[in-house]
């Protein structure tokens, strides 16, 4: 009996179906070379924003960016920074949106990092299925003449051409639903942290302006 087993399937597909197999393997292997990479990189951001909120609640007549998590110890030590500044007449609300805008910059130049190359899932998860089913296409098409130059219909003639060109469909799917998956997921994570970030720059902020307008600031340019 005929071996039908993906191996051999490949090995004697036409050109074409072959190089669409190669080309969804190629996308699959690189769309989990990013799924990994940002699972372990969002799930220590999470880790590390969930601190940064944990902190920020906290503060009360100090901010030591040493006290901060992770690269949130950078946004701290920013807003910090930048609340040395001087602004002329600044009102509580205008100081505390420059300092908060200042550290949004920072965490911003963070979610770049975490969202780079995101958009090869994307492009696997919408191109693959159209890929494979090209290679399903054209694949039939060779078996249809192959018949056709043969004279034969049997199933055991049809049936090894037809598997061939219906596993690119299949390679297709299995590259696209994890990309797409992870896709979403990666949104939807990074959605998440953004927001609880923001939430702990704020809080942040409105401890730098309440240390500022409540005469709690001793540092020598106020005294």
């Amino acid at each position: 009996m005929e071996n039908f087993s993906i191996a051999e399937m490949f090995m004697n597909a036409d050109a074409v179906v072959k190089g669409v197999m190669i080309v969804l393997i190629l996308a699959s292997l690189a769309s989990w070379v990013v799924i990994v990479e940002k699972a372990i990189l969002l799930q220590r951001a999470s880790r590390q924003i969930w601190l940064f909120k944990r902190v920020a609640q906290d503060l009360k007549d100090e901010v030591r960016p040493e006290d901060f998590p992770g690269f949130s110890a950078l946004i701290a030590q920013v807003g910090l920074r930048e609340s040395r500044d001087h602004a002329g007449d600044e009102t509580r609300a205008d100081y505390r949106e420059r300092l908060e805008r200042a550290m949004r910059v920072v965490y911003s130049g963070r979610l770049d990092r975490l969202e780079n190359r995101t958009a090869v899932l994307a492009t696997v998860g919408s191109t693959s299925p159209f890929i494979g089913l090209f290679g399903t296409v054209w694949g039939i098409m060779h078996s249809f003449i192959g018949i056709a130059a043969s004279g034969e219909t049997t199933l055991s003639v049809v049936a090894p051409g037809i598997a061939e060109a219906l596993s690119a469909t299949a390679m297709g799917l299995v590259a696209a639903i994890p990309a797409v998956v992870a896709f979403n997921k990666i949104n939807s994570t990074t959605k998440k942290t953004t927001k609880e970030a923001l939430t702990a720059i704020g809080l942040v902020g409105n401890a730098l302006a309440r240390i500022r307008f409540s005469g709690l600031d001793r540092r020598p340019d106020r005294a």
